[in-house]
């Protein structure tokens, strides 16, 4: 990963998620995420489709844009945290990044929707980084 795409993917935006469904065709989502070293890292409650679909295959797609510049990361899930003391600390840590501006917004929200659900961390090791910046 070139620093420039470094620098796009650690600031603030939205990824779109593609994962591949049982009968082969292509499931997107919209999702949070952050940088983690060399990986990123997604998280989710448990009983959405992508979560289950990456279970099944770890490939995966990610994008993220900003108007006409994007970085696209092709790669694999390298691990699936169940452990809920982890994936609930990730999933606290987007919400702050998320809600920067709003930091009782993230408590509230961290406190109110995430506490309650079963969150699940994937740890996705790109295998080709494309970036037009």
């Amino acid at each position: 990963m070139t620093p420039a795409a470094r620098d796009f993917l650690a600031a603030n935006r939205f990824a779109v998620l593609a994962t591949i469904d049982p009968d082969g065709a292509p499931h997107q989502a919209v999702v949070w995420y952050r940088l983690d070293g060399n990986e990123l890292v997604v998280n989710s409650a448990e009983g959405r489709r992508w979560p289950a679909n990456l279970r099944r295959d770890p490939r995966i797609h990610l994008t993220v844009e900003d108007g006409y510049r994007y970085v696209q990361v092709r790669g694999r899930v390298a691990a699936v945290i169940d452990d809920q003391a982890i994936a609930q600390a990730d999933i606290a840590e987007m919400a702050r990044r998320y809600h920067a501006d709003d930091g009782d917004e993230a408590d509230r929200l961290i406190r109110d929707r995430f506490t309650k659900q079963h969150r699940v961390s994937f740890r996705i090791r790109p295998e080709r980084v494309a970036e037009d910046l």
